[in-house]
């Protein structure tokens, strides 16, 4: 039995609340096991029921007071006490406990709602990956377009510029040619092509010779080139106007140019001679000149032809020399009326001269006229 209290002692309780030691009173005498107990029950629930700041020595510590109150007493009340605790707390808990389940479902639904935040905004990201992946590949797709883009807009460019330069030549070429065509329109084509003059007494076509005098010797080359010129002028004014002779064919061929008969193609009269220099032929019959003859007087009835043909029409071409195929004459009405002979039998250089140059005037008259018609047409 002595050695229960020191037994006792080893024995420490503590408050479920504030979790302090608690402090037993231990009488003079040490009553028995149970009322130990009773006494420890005791002072747990006044220990319990009461402030912290009285478990730990305040005035109405059950360590300071001397109740003279007996131990069963004491021992009721507090069980009392404690039972009134326990039935305190037990309202407190399911109070508490309805509060909590509350807030329970409440965290739960919000646990919940964010759950599904959570996902979505996994969803969200999911697609901003996707579209930024996608936004990623348009963006090198374009980039690739825009450097396409460039490359064919240089290429482009050069094109520009090469086609704007060559368009350039080809604007200055047209100008120039539309220069030279304005130029070109504005010449006289049979005027720069058949020159006639003269020099002197003597009819010139081309810086040929028609004709020959005592006092001014031409060589019969020269008289043929010359007759050869006059030829070509005739056949083209008569291409021009659309005329085809009736009864000859002119065949020019420089020198030695001739007429063709359309009946007989075999008839060919020469418009050049053969004689030497200087060599007139006189009163005597020459077959070679009688030809010659017949081909200058067979040529005067095509320029006839070719008056007829002109006249025409209300601009139509008057000669100012007359011709008379048939007797071989050109007359000069400012002469007085004289005739003079184209041919060379029974005639002096003089009239054969002169009746070729009257014939040259008549084919600058003619010249002029289709010159002046072509141009309007």
């Amino acid at each position: 039995m002595v050695n229960q209290p020191s037994a006792m002692s080893s024995i420490h309780f503590m408050c479920w609340r504030c979790d302090q030691p608690l402090k037993l009173n231990q009488s003079t005498e040490t009553p028995g096991l149970d009322a130990t107990q009773a006494s420890a029950a005791s002072a747990l629930a006044s220990a319990e029921g009461v402030p912290r700041e009285t478990q730990e020595g305040g005035p109405t510590s059950r360590e300071e007071t001397d109740s003279d109150e007996p131990q069963d007493g004491a021992s009721s009340s507090e069980s009392k006490n404690y039972q009134r605790f326990l039935e305190t707390r037990e309202r407190m808990s399911e109070d508490e406990r309805e509060t909590l389940q509350e807030e329970l479902k409440g965290l739960e639904l919000e646990e919940a709602r964010l759950v599904q935040e959570l996902e979505e905004v996994d969803k969200n990201r999911e697609r901003a990956a996707a579209d930024l992946t996608a936004a990623q590949a348009e963006t090198e797709m374009l980039d690739q377009h825009d450097r396409q883009f460039w490359r064919d807009y240089s290429q482009l460019k050069w094109q520009q510029l090469e086609l704007h330069d060559e368009l350039r030549s080809m604007e200055n070429r047209l100008r120039h040619a539309q220069t030279q065509l304005d130029w070109l329109e504005k010449i006289n084509v049979f005027s720069v092509t058949f020159e006639i003059g003269h020099s002197g007494p003597v009819g010139v076509i081309n810086n040929f010779r028609l004709g020959c005098l005592p006092s001014v010797p031409v060589c019969w080359e020269e008289i043929n080139a010359a007759w050869g010129q006059t030829a070509l002028l005739l056949l083209a004014l008569s291409n021009t106007i659309g005329l085809q002779f009736q009864r000859y064919r002119l065949v020019p061929c420089g020198d030695h140019s001739y007429l063709k008969s359309v009946r007989d193609d075999s008839i060919e009269l020469p418009l050049f001679c053969t004689r030497r220099q200087g060599a007139f032929p006189n009163d005597k019959f020459d077959r070679a000149m009688d030809k010659f003859d017949r081909a200058m007087v067979a040529f005067l009835d095509c320029l006839q032809h070719f008056n007829k043909e002109a006249k025409k029409g209300e601009s139509g071409l008057c000669l100012p020399h007359r011709i008379h195929v048939s007797q071989g004459l050109m007359e000069d009405p400012g002469g007085g009326g004289a005739f003079y002979s184209i041919r060379t039998h029974f005639n002096t250089e003089e009239h054969w001269t002169k009746a070729l140059k009257l014939m040259l005037v008549n084919f600058k008259w003619s010249l002029a006229w289709v010159s002046l018609r072509y141009r309007q047409k």
